[in-house]
């Protein structure tokens, strides 16, 4: 199959054959259709998260099952799915007590006297974030997709693996966002679209939106943003705190700075929480005024929204069917496997809100 391959930090990905297995017992074979074009992919490409190479990058995918192992029992070929990187195992301790996205089970991945996943030159190639969606197919573990409406377009179901399943997860599962809460996001890209989205599907009273981008504070406001506060023009903690005479009970940071790290729990009113769902380098240090923790101020992280997968992506599903999930708005572009490189620097610029490749167009 095609697939484009990453061999080192700061070159472009390779268009090239790579091998694939037949599905093992638990095992499903995935013809990708669409593939967004994520942060956390580039993040590997510049050498922030070292990942051996040669690689298939590609985490954010949607597209038909071919064929299935003989003891799969959660979906069967032709069915439409939406892939996720947090395959979970199903008994462990983490998930017998509700938190899949938390599960680190190696029975979900083949052992090393097994056949790779993948190959490339007949040797064992990695499988990147038990996925790797740049490739016109993916074998996975049954516990890593769930089928969806055969409906919905899977160009725009490709962004629930991902982006909207973290931003709208952070929102739902990870902070628990009630009803009139005021809410603060920081960074409109994919993610940052889909927390504020999720806001206002949670009921929230005050959804305001911060960025440098003139562009993206528009789009915020099609989400659901009540407010937007352009970094450029000052002080945006002060901001923050004027608007809300105090701060706001949840600030999403989306980039993955330290510094709006920082600046969203600074944000917070008392009691409030700061939940930090962008991807910070390793290393970095977050630092806090500890005098704002003895008001009850927190600081959380989140992984993938906390997400149970099997249950909230087919709600999102329902949500977009509805019009109450915004995902058209937030496909900048559809592009080739082989435009994957435009893609990228597309993403290091920071225009637009999300690339996705989409397969047989």
């Amino acid at each position: 199959m095609k697939a484009a391959v990453f061999h080192q930090v700061g070159s472009p990905l390779v268009i090239e054959e790579v091998g694939i297995a037949k599905p093992g017992p638990r095992e499903v074979l995935i013809r990708t259709m669409a593939v967004g074009v994520c942060h956390s992919d580039l993040h590997v490409i510049e050498g922030a998260y070292p990942t051996p190479a040669p690689l298939v990058l590609g985490h954010e995918a949607a597209g038909i099952v071919e064929q299935v192992g003989s003891e799969v029992r959660s979906v069967k070929p032709g069915d439409h799915v939406v892939t996720c990187l947090t395959v979970f195992c199903g008994c462990c301790a983490h998930c017998v007590t509700g938190h899949l996205a938390r599960c680190v089970s190696p029975q979900t991945k083949r052992g090393a006297d097994e056949e790779s996943r993948l190959t490339y030159v007949q040797k064992p190639m990695p499988q990147f974030l038990n996925l790797s969606g740049f490739a016109e197919q993916m074998l996975v573990h049954e516990n890593a997709c769930v089928s969806i409406d055969r409906d919905m377009p899977l160009d725009r179901a490709a962004l629930l693996g991902c982006a909207v399943t973290t931003g709208t997860g952070a929102v739902f599962n990870t902070a628990k966002v009630r009803p009139g809460e005021t809410v603060a996001v920081i960074g409109c890209g994919g993610i940052g679209l889909a927390a504020i989205n999720g806001a206002a599907l949670a009921g929230a009273g005050r959804i305001i939106a911060i960025d440098m981008l003139d562009g993206k504070l528009e789009l915020a406001r099609q989400f659901g943003a009540t407010d937007v506060v352009n970094a450029k023009d000052g002080d945006v903690v002060k901001r923050v705190l004027e608007l809300t005479r105090g701060g706001v009970q949840h600030a999403f940071e989306c980039i993955g700075l330290t510094q709006t790290a920082q600046q969203a729990f600074a944000m917070l009113a008392r009691g409030g929480t700061a939940t930090i769902i962008g991807m910070i380098k390793p290393g970095l240090k977050i630092e806090i005024d500890p005098m704002q923790l003895l008001h009850e101020r927190k600081l959380q992280g989140s992984i993938m929204g906390s997400n149970r997968f099997p249950v909230d992506i087919p709600s999102l599903v329902d949500f977009y069917m509805q019009g109450r999930l915004k995902l058209d708005e937030m496909i900048a572009q559809r592009i080739r496997l082989d435009q994957i490189n435009e893609a990228f620097d597309e993403l290091r610029r920071g225009e637009l809100a999300r690339s996705v490749i989409v397969f047989d167009q």
